[in-house]
């Protein structure tokens, strides 16, 4: 079962929000943004409220302007949860059980690397961190970003098999602290898995997409946890070697341009 941080705060929704566009992958309604013919993806697996959130989608828009290819799924086929809505959200979990949606992004990553794709990082917000933890353990991706996660465990984290980063919230409910702090322990004690685990001071569960826009702290730890998701899947996503494209990344303006 969620606490109650994992639906407090609820978003703006817009069909129409954003820099992208919205068009069909692996079957599925996607807000895609960044270059088309980038052959680096990030996968965005979003909390409850879906792919429609506009804090999400400006998080997507983001991270497609530093050159990434970005899909935001809608993993909830039209069906994201609602406040106050007729589907409480236990029974709203269970209609959209983790394994339904780490099937469903399966089939959006084929259709990826189908398409030209060679490298995929995920990120996990909230709910969305526990199928992104799942892919990473397959692996099916080369490196994952988990934000204030809910539902994963020490199991799930021992089992990781690509670079994860895990941002985690002081006051949190969901995924305490303390038990973040466990991840890490673990993490370190496999070397062969890069690992980076870092815990914001004064922030709950949920601050890195459900903040109040009009609070200027609130919006400054949201903007550092998205250029440590960014940083993360440029460090493990872009290749030196890759003769397939030539990546200049600037980190002072956090960009990479394709030539």
């Amino acid at each position: 079962m969620s606490s109650p941080h994992c639906i407090a705060n609820p978003p703006k929704l817009c069909s129409s929000y954003g820099a992208g566009q919205v068009q069909q992958l692996g079957a599925l309604n996607c807000y895609v943004s960044g270059p088309s013919h980038s052959k680096l993806a990030v996968l965005l697996v979003s909390d409850v409220f879906g792919y429609e959130a506009t804090n999400m989608r400006k998080l997507a828009d983001k991270v497609g302007d530093a050159g990434f290819y970005v899909v935001v799924p809608d993993f909830f086929h039209g069906d994201p949860y609602v406040e106050n809505g007729a589907k409480p959200i236990g029974v709203w979990l269970k209609d959209h059980a983790v394994d339904n949606v780490c099937n469903d992004a399966k089939v959006v990553i084929e259709d990826l690397k189908a398409g030209g794709v060679t490298k995929v990082g995920i990120g996990g917000v909230c709910s969305g961190g526990k199928a992104a933890v799942d892919l990473a353990k397959i692996p099916c991706v080369e490196a994952t970003v988990l934000l204030h996660p809910a539902f994963v465990t020490l199991d799930d984290i021992q089992d990781v098999k690509v670079p994860i980063s895990i941002i985690g919230a002081e006051n949190d409910e969901t995924t305490p602290a303390e038990v973040v702090k466990q991840f890490e322990i673990a993490l370190q004690a496999k070397p062969e898995v890069d690992s980076l685990v870092k815990i914001f001071d004064g922030v709950t569960h949920g601050w890195t997409v459900r903040y109040d826009e009009d609070d200027k702290a609130a919006v400054k730890a949201a903007e550092e946890a998205h250029q440590d998701l960014l940083k993360w899947f440029v460090k493990h996503l872009l290749c030196p070697a890759c003769v397939s494209v030539c990546c200049v990344y600037q980190p002072s303006i956090s960009v990479l341009y394709y030539v």
